[in-house]
């Protein structure tokens, strides 16, 4: 079983701005980076933060068409993500993004695997680019 600790929810929406308003003023985050582009994955993204909560990854897509809004997915903080990727598959989890550099993250290595019947993103830093804190 790989050693992972929770790190953030990542939720795919329609505008950055207008739902980060409302996480504001419904349940006390605050918007801690200014938006990035990953390039990679086709989506814009800012985080949002709480005290005592787990952060929050918005996502819009970068390009129009039809898309799915709402939770898009979990994120662990893997320390040995080679390693983790591996245990995943063993356990049954499907690959669907290998490692590559993730711009959000200061271009520290992440993933994406198809576990428990949701997308999960590994990560290898707890670094955001364009934080304005």
């Amino acid at each position: 079983m790989p050693d992972l600790r929770l790190d953030h929810v990542g939720i795919q929406v329609r505008d950055l701005f207008r739902t980060a308003e409302a996480f504001e003023r419904l349940f006390g985050y605050r918007r801690v980076t200014d938006p990035v582009v990953n390039t990679r994955h086709g989506v814009r993204g800012i985080f949002l933060e709480k005290s005592g909560s787990l952060p929050i990854k918005l996502i819009t897509p970068v390009t129009p068409g039809p898309h799915a809004y709402g939770l898009h997915h979990l994120a662990f903080m893997a320390p040995d993500l080679e390693a983790t990727l591996v245990e995943l598959r063993v356990a049954g989890a499907r690959t669907l993004s290998p490692p590559q550099p993730g711009e959000m993250f200061d271009d520290e290595l992440i993933a994406f695997v198809r576990a428990a019947g949701i997308n999960v993103e590994l990560i290898t830093t707890d670094r955001r680019r364009g934080r304005i804190d």
